[in-house]
Formats: structure tokens, C-alpha cells, sequence
């Protein structure tokens, strides 16, 4: 039996649950860990790339930090179901500790890869670039709090309790900061609606 999956009654094999990965992981199961990694590894590099604004590199570091504390700290994490939520959490934090270090800048960062273009039709994915590339500068331009909230709701689909605890705040202030980002990113994406 492997840490993928289990025997059943019928002899098929089932994908294990994330709490029961999370807990042979905290008795130092590795093979249990890099599934887990597996299953998060995108979403946190996602969330990071976007919020540090597509530095990869940066996000790359991120993310790999955020999974070794996640190893080093495991036996610390009471709850097993609430592996994601700390994941995103840790990423979230140093995502807006990079951010706090940063130099603030009031131009689009050049370094930022733009998105893959569409296949098929060339004038639609002129369009869909140039769309990505505001809606990547108009992020950039958002408070780093409003920038998180935002990301975690509307990329992450996470609930709007979930990302109070994630950034230390109300879900009242969650929901007026994703509110103002509604409104600002609107303004800007407006030509392409």
C-alpha cells in the first residue's frame, strides 16, 4: 500500500483524504508531504506570482519557503482539514513581507511575463494580452492588503471568513477591501468588457 492510496473492500485503490495525508505527513511520512505539495503546489505559486505582481522568481522562493515550514512546522498545525487554509496563509504573509520590502515603484514591473496568447484567432489574442497586462498593472496598483483580499476571493474562491483569518482582519474588512478592488479593477477593465 503506498501513500497515495489504500486498499478498499474490493481490492480498488482510493485516493486518501487530505487530513489523513496530513497526518501520516506530521509523523514524517514523506511520501504523505509531497502529495500534499503536489495538490497545493500550483495554487500557492499562483497566488504568489500574482500578488508579488508575475515575478517568478520571486514567487518560486515563495512558495518553496512557505513548503518548508509547512514540513518543519507540521506537528504544530492542530486542525488536520485545515492544511490549505495555513498553506495559504503563510503564502499570503510572505508574499506582503516582500511586498512591505519592496521599493515602492509607480511603474508596471517590465520583468512581469506576460500571459500565454490565445490560440486561434491572432486579433483576439492581441486583445486578450493587452487585456492581461492592464489587469496585471491595475493589481499591481492596489494596496497589497486589497491586492491579497481580492486575489484570495476571486482567483482562490476563498470565503470571505477564510481570508479573515488568512489576513488578520475582519470579514467586514474584507469585504470593503474587495469592494474597492471591484470598483478600481472595473474602472480599469472597463474598454474590454
Amino acid at each position: 500500500m503506498t501513500a497515495t492510496s489504500a486498499a478498499n473492500s474490493t481490492g480498488a485503490a482510493v485516493e486518501l483524504d487530505e487530513a489523513t495525508l496530513v497526518a501520516r505527513a506530521r509523523d514524517r511520512d514523506v511520501g504523505s508531504f509531497e502529495l500534499l505539495v503536489r495538490r497545493y503546489e500550483r495554487r500557492i505559486y499562483a497566488l504568489s506570482a500574482r500578488m508579488l505582481g508575475g515575478a517568478n522568481a520571486e514567487a518560486e522562493d515563495v512558495t518553496q519557503e512557505v513548503f518548508l515550514t509547512a514540513w518543519r512546522r507540521l506537528p504544530e498545525l492542530e486542525q488536520d482539514g485545515a492544511f490549505g487554509g495555513w498553506l495559504y496563509r503563510a503564502a499570503t504573509n510572505r508574499c506582503l513581507n516582500v511586498l512591505r520590502r519592496r521599493r515602492p515603484t509607480s511603474e508596471f514591473d517590465e520583468q512581469a511575463a506576460p500571459p500565454a496568447p490565445a490560440v486561434g484567432d491572432p486579433e483576439r489574442a492581441a486583445q486578450n494580452t493587452e487585456a492581461m497586462n492592464a489587469l496585471t498593472a491595475a493589481l499591481q496598483k492596489l494596496p497589497p492588503q486589497q491586492r491579497a483580499c481580492w486575489l484570495l476571493r476571486e482567483v482562490h474562491g476563498r470565503s470571505y471568513e477564510e481570508i479573515a483569518q488568512l489576513v488578520g482582519t475582519t470579514t467586514g474588512a474584507v469585504r470593503g477591501r474587495i469592494a474597492r478592488a471591484r470598483i478600481e479593477l472595473a474602472e480599469v477593465m472597463a474598454p474590454w468588457r
